[in-house]
Parts: C-alpha cells; structure tokens; sequence
C-alpha cells in the first residue's frame, strides 16, 4: 500500500499576511516574473529585470530600491510602491566564548526563530530553522519539546542567511574585485524543524541560496538533514541535490521508536534502502548519520558494531554528537572515553567517525539546544521522560 501524503494539521500553515506590497524576497525567478508582470512590467523586460532585480538583492545584499543604479528612476519608484525586500528581524543576538552566534529572529506574526553560526578557521556554517518549533518529539532534543507552530516560507528561511550575512558583513561592494573568502561558507538545516516536512518552502529557498547570480553557494556546501521523512528523500536528491545528513542515533528499532519517534512510520530498514537509493540520484558524496551519544541508551560496542552492519554499503561518514545537555533533559552524556571507545570501532571499520566538538552551549546553541525564548513552557526531567516513554 503507497504511504499517504505527508501532510501537515492546518494549523501550521502561515497565516495569510494582510495584503500590500509584496515581499520580493523568496520568490523563485518564475514567481518574481510573475509578480512583475502582474504589476505592469512588459512581459517582453520581465526576464531581464528579475535578473537585475535579483543580483541587487542576493549578489549585493541591497534592499532599497532606489539603490538599484541600472533601472530607471520611474521603474525603481513603481517597484518602491508595490514591493518589499523584507527579511526576518533580529531580536537579539549572543555570542559565546568559543565565537558562535546565535540570534532570535522574529517573523510574520510575531513568531521567533533560532539562527546559529559556528566559525571555524577564517569560514563559517550557518544553521538555520525551517519552521518555527517541531512535530517530531524527539526526546533527547530540546527543540522537540515545542510544539510545531507553523512552516516557515521560503523568504523566512532564505532571509536567515541574508540576516546572518548582514551581521557578518559579508556581502560585497558592487564593482570591486572579487573576494573568494567566504566567512560564511556553508548551511545546514538543522536548526528548528524537520526541513522535509515544508519540502517546497525549503527547496526554493536553498535553489535562492545555490543561484549561480546571487549567494553563490555550492549544492555541496549545503546540507539538510531529516530524521527520516523517508517519501521526501528521492525528491530531496532530485530537486534540491544538496548533502545529505540523516538523524539516526539507534540501532534497533526499539531504541529508535522512542529517540526518533518518526521510525515508527518508517523504521530503520525502509529509511535505510532509500538512503542507499540517494547518492546515486544526487552525486553526493557521502550521506552523513549523526549519532548522539546517550550514557546507557545506544552507546555500547554492540551498537557500534551493529550500526557498521547496518550501513554497509552505504558511502557514509558518522558525525557522533556528544548530547548537549539542556534544562529537564532525560539522558546524561556519554563519557569521553565510552565515546572514543565507539568511534575506534567505527573507524576501525572504514568508516570517518568524527567526533563533534560541542560549540556554542554556553549561549545554549549547541546542536538540540535550540528552543525559541518565546516558548516558555518548561516540563520537568520527569514529565519528558514519561513522554518518551522511559
């Protein structure tokens, strides 16, 4: 029997926004066309002011239009009257010891995201959210404790990386040389949400991010990861062709069901054959498991050795995740040497086993600390454990 279609309650669905000018930001190249020639551009210039329009926006980081020297001042005043360049506004910003930065980002409706940039030796990955809190409940993760408000649109996520570039001030001058230095150099989408369950949003706004005459950013400097939303992967290497990264964290099925509670939907196997599927639709070159290391939950060498046995055949790299302890969390992190003793059976095997080095956990932004501030229900460590069901 065919998986139904994924969809999601009504209630996550953004708002409809009151109507006025439009926000060019998001827009795929047919959908700012589009909104062009529906507001008077002859269709015969449409093609050519999208591309003009678009540099100033994604290339130069300009969002006044009257800034934008090679159209025409009545051109540039009519854009001015019926269009936006609006991206998401930065509430509030943290820097922590180790030079990570995290922002609270407030979009339509008064909702707030989380956005975080990790340097690393003169670059730099940005993760972002792709909608606001999460349905998947993964119980070792902070983020899961709140509940899926609504998807972000793909201006909304976009904007973040706008956003972040304007923090960092990295967005170029026009007509001076050409700096190859990046400082931010990559994405990930593992910020909050599960990115394959506002697949469209997501797509156009990475298409946005990877356009040869804007942000410039390599498919393969792009990565999304998913917990498994197993329909959505074929699609994900067809239409987006960027890295992939799967949260796996269990090697049976019975430690899955209740770290990721999704694998009762599709359970290990089935994600498994699609993920063998996925390198050869895409080029990828490796598909990344990220593995959080549980004191007494999944990390012992017997589930190293089955998670190798698992993978086989895969071309594949195991990010193991020391947990990041957060406020009424119901694991404790393994030990240093109970982790290195898992990566060596894993890299004993061929397989590359770093170990991630915690970044940010002072600020709260390391990976699963993500929680908007504006969510401030807190359960108790006890009340979290009987939802995960230990």
């Amino acid at each position: 029997m065919a998986d139904a279609p994924i969809t999601q309650d009504v209630m996550t669905i953004p708002r409809k926004l009151p109507e006025g000018p439009v926000n060019l930001v998001g827009l795929t190249r047919a959908g700012m066309r589009e909104a062009l020639i529906a507001n008077g551009t002859p269709e015969k210039q449409a093609k050519m002011r999208v591309g003009q329009i678009w540099q100033w926006i994604y290339q130069w980081g300009v969002r006044d239009f009257a800034a934008m020297t090679n159209l025409s001042k009545a051109f540039r005043a009519d854009l001015a009257e019926k269009f936006v360049i609006e991206i998401p506004e930065v509430v509030s910003k943290q820097v922590s010891e180790d030079g990570t930065r995290k922002w609270l980002v407030r979009i339509a409706g008064g909702h707030e995201v989380e956005v975080v940039y990790i340097p690393e030796d003169g670059r730099g990955t940005l993760c972002i959210s792709s909608q606001v809190g999460c349905t998947l409940t993964c119980s070792f993760c902070h983020t899961g404790t709140q509940k899926l408000v609504r998807n972000l649109t793909a201006g909304e996520i976009v904007g973040q990386v706008m956003m972040a570039r304007d923090d960092l001030d990295e967005w170029p001058v026009p007509g001076a040389p050409k700096d190859e230095t990046r400082l931010l150099s990559n994405i990930v989408l593992m910020g909050m949400g599960e990115p394959l369950y506002n697949f469209e949003n997501v797509r156009d706004a990475m298409k946005i991010a990877m356009d040869p005459e804007g942000i410039q950013l390599s498919r393969r400097r792009i990565t999304l990861s998913t917990s498994g939303v197993v329909p959505e992967i074929a699609r994900t290497a067809e239409e987006i062709g960027c890295q992939l990264a799967v949260s796996f964290h269990a090697t049976t099925d019975e430690v899955r069901d209740t770290l990721v509670p999704i694998n009762k939907r599709w359970n290990i196997e089935v994600l498994l054959d699609a993920l063998r599927a996925y390198p050869k639709v895409s080029n990828s070159e490796r598909i990344t498991f990220e593995y959080v290391m549980l004191h007494g939950v999944n990390d012992s060498d017997a589930d190293a050795h089955r998670l190798v046995k698992l993978i086989e055949g895969i071309p594949a790299k195991i990010n193991l995740i020391p947990f990041n302890e957060w406020p009424g969390a119901p694991y404790t992190r393994s030990s240093n040497n109970r982790i290195r003793a898992f990566a060596d059976i894993i890299y004993k095997a061929g397989y590359a086993s770093p170990i991630r080095k915690p970044r940010g956990e002072d600020i709260m932004a390391a990976c699963g600390q993500l929680k908007s501030a504006t969510e401030r229900a807190r359960k108790s460590r006890k009340q979290i454990a009987a939802d995960a069901g230990l």
